[in-house]
């Protein structure tokens, strides 16, 4: 039979069978094998790193994801720690490379030592954050009254680096930590009863105090943006479900929601633990206070040697490691290891370029000079076996104004020798005007004088130029920014208070925190005062012509005037009583100009940066209610014998 009948035959045959129901003869099973093995080895021999993901058991069984990054070739080489909750596998550039450099980019300030110093690298999630096993607890405080657990980032710290040196072969046993802002807070906690090989840290931008100055509040205005943060952070593991808005100006979104607190149901916050805990905590009470750490390394003491990184317009943690700083050299005997950095720059800029920001220019790349002369030489020294010698003053500080770099013993000190600070009065006075020290001519004016605004709650004054919108690439850079924002758009404002001097015949500079002395009264129970202390450049300016008359902060502050008297015991203001605000700006390292004036312009709100005081007293403004915001007439008194003033640090010429 040919091949054609055969099977035509027997597709008749089959034909037939399921006509009749009969069952088919059973077919043979054939299958095409997986082209996917059952576990794929990458050859990564020609890359010039290793990359090792491990799960790091605590103490109590949780294990935390970690990246380490080992370069080829490394032996007995030092290991730079950092501990994030921001996605550690995010901090690795995500294009694949089989080149370190490609790797690791400007999203890590430590990129100069790992690349060219030789370093291990390990990045960490933080237990309940993206990789890592655990519960997440914003900001966990150490265990104690605020942490019942047996676990905190100190000892997760101590757990992680015991089995760094313990499984890494190609380390010497020595670890240093750093980061910027929450992994600057991370390395701070690390300080707490450290590890052996814990050898250096550097923490940068580090939150130490959320509510004398860091992200919450500011002497007790609350911070908006941190019921975002908190969403964000805390919504879920992964941080991946997006804070929703109803406008484009920020503006309009918060004046909609009215107070903080409905603004805060709006979004389902009281999910998240931490918004339930700001909002019940809008005074300093033990809950702040416990958690303090200048409070809390200022009493134990730093073994560690140490560099404190601050930055002069940090939109986020412009408190912390100057507060830090200032509580060990009143506490603790010996500060030899505690090193200073003071540089030009936003949240974060140490690890971007550092040669301007916005429309203020620096000169060079301040960034790039800290990375390169000031982190890798610190690290260095404390790491590597051969121990280079430090080569770094215990303070290194950038003049603004002049645009230099100063090596000082401490802080703050005006110069690197024969200089001294002496605190003058800055006196407000009538017709806009600022006059620096000396003795004020009490008969000139009765002590009555004052200057007035009316401070409406429904046209709060914003922070930044509207429409405020903080999303997106150039939302981020108005954030980033604001701190040098040019004032001169809310100077018109008939609700913003400006004085200035004549302008300067020679250079008059401050180093340290000037104080803010505000005599004033308000026709309401409550009210916020806001001091900024401001370079107004010449009218013209050759060579950089948007500059003429540019208005730069150069220290700015918010006070809570409920507590006026007690961060922790609020108390009405009494209306139309003349009252002292007496309250510290952050700390400035710079050179007025001769042509350039002084200014300081006074408000009552700073928004939606701050939330809106309603300028009525209730117990708490997180819930405040539409009838408690009111207007109140403001008078800032500056007579002869009863003037407001701002107390300015001034250095005097070195002799």
């Amino acid at each position: 039979m040919s091949i054609f009948s055969r099977r035509s035959a027997g597709r008749f045959g089959l034909r037939c069978m399921l006509i009749l129901g009969l069952a088919a003869p059973a077919m043979a099973q054939q299958t095409l094998p997986n082209e996917t093995p059952a576990s794929f080895v990458p050859r990564v021999e020609s890359f010039d790193y290793t990359k090792r993901e491990e799960m790091i058991p605590m103490r109590d069984g949780v294990k935390l994801k970690t990246v380490i990054l080992i370069p080829r070739g490394a032996h007995r080489a030092p290991i730079l720690l950092s501990r994030t909750p921001y996605g550690a596998t995010s901090r690795i550039a995500k294009d694949v490379s089989a080149h370190l450099d490609a790797l690791i980019d400007s999203n890590d300030v430590a990129d100069d030592a790992v690349l060219n110093g030789g370093y291990i690298r390990v990045l960490q999630d933080v237990r309940g954050k993206y990789g890592s096993e655990g519960d997440y607890v914003m900001t966990r405080p150490l265990h104690g009254p605020l942490n019942p657990t047996a676990v905190d980032h100190s000892t997760d710290t101590y757990d992680t680096i015991d089995w760094l040196i313990k499984n890494i072969p190609e380390t010497n046993g020595k670890v240093g930590i750093l980061g910027i802002s929450y992994d600057g807070f991370t390395s701070l906690m690390a300080l707490v009863n450290p590890h052996p090989a814990l050898r250096a840290a550097i923490p940068i931008n580090a939150m130490v105090d959320g509510w004398m100055g860091d992200d919450w509040f500011h002497k007790g205005a609350f911070r908006q943006d941190s019921l975002t943060y908190a969403h964000g952070q805390e919504a879920t593991r992964g941080s991946d479900i997006p804070w929703w808005t109803d406008h484009y100006d920020d503006y309009d979104t918060w004046l909609s929601a009215g107070s903080a607190g409905e603004m805060a149901r709006r979004h389902g916050l009281e999910q998240v633990g931490f918004a339930t805990k700001l909002m019940s905590h809008p005074a300093y009470d033990e809950f702040w206070q416990d958690q303090a750490l200048d409070k809390i390394l200022a009493k134990q003491h730093v073994t560690v040697p140490t560099m404190l990184v601050h930055s002069l317009w940090d939109q986020e943690d412009i408190y912390g490691n100057i507060a830090l700083y200032k509580a060990l050299k009143a506490q603790q005997p010996d500060t030899s290891n505690i090193y200073l950095v003071i540089g030009p720059w936003f949240h974060h800029q140490q690890r971007l370029d550092g040669s301007a920001i916005g429309q203020i220019r620096f000169g060079s790349d301040t960034a790039e000079y800290f990375r390169k002369h000031l982190l890798r030489p610190f690290f260095d020294h404390y790491l590597k076996d051969d121990a280079p010698p430090i080569g770094l003053a215990q303070v290194t500080a950038f003049e603004t104004g002049t645009n230099r770099w100063e090596q000082l013993s401490t802080w703050p000190s005006g110069c690197s020798a024969g200089c001294s600070i002496a605190t003058q009065k800055l006196y407000l006075q009538n017709g806009g005007n600022l006059r620096l020290g000396g003795v004020l001519d009490a008969g000139s004016r009765a002590a009555a004088d004052f200057e007035t605004y009316v401070s409406d709650p429904a046209k709060p004054v914003p922070f930044i130029p509207r429409p405020v919108h903080i999303g997106g690439e150039e939302g981020a850079k108005s954030w980033q920014t604001w701190l040098v924002s040019d004032q001169r758009d809310v100077a018109s404002r008939t609700d913003v208070l400006s004085f200035s001097t004549p302008a300067l015949t020679e250079p008059l500079k401050i180093s340290g925190e000037p104080i803010a002395n505000l005599v004033a009264s308000t026709s309401g129970s409550d009210g916020d005062f806001v001091v900024k202390l401001i370079d107004v450049y010449p009218d013209e300016i050759g060579r950089e012509p948007k500059l003429g008359g540019y208005q730069l902060m150069v220290s700015a502050d918010i006070l809570r005037g409920r507590y006026r008297d007690s961060f922790s015991d609020p108390k009405p203001i009494p209306a139309d009583q003349k009252q002292v605000f007496r309250f510290a700006l952050p700390t400035a390292n710079h050179v007025f100009l001769p042509g350039h004036r002084i200014m300081v312009q006074v408000q009552s709100s700073w928004f939606p940066l701050y939330d809106r005081n309603p300028q009525t007293f209730v117990e708490n403004i997180f819930f405040a209610k539409p009838g408690d915001y009111k207007k109140a007439t403001i008078k800032i008194f500056d007579g002869a014998s009863g003037a407001s003033f701002v107390d300015l640090p001034v250095v005097s010429a070195p002799k």
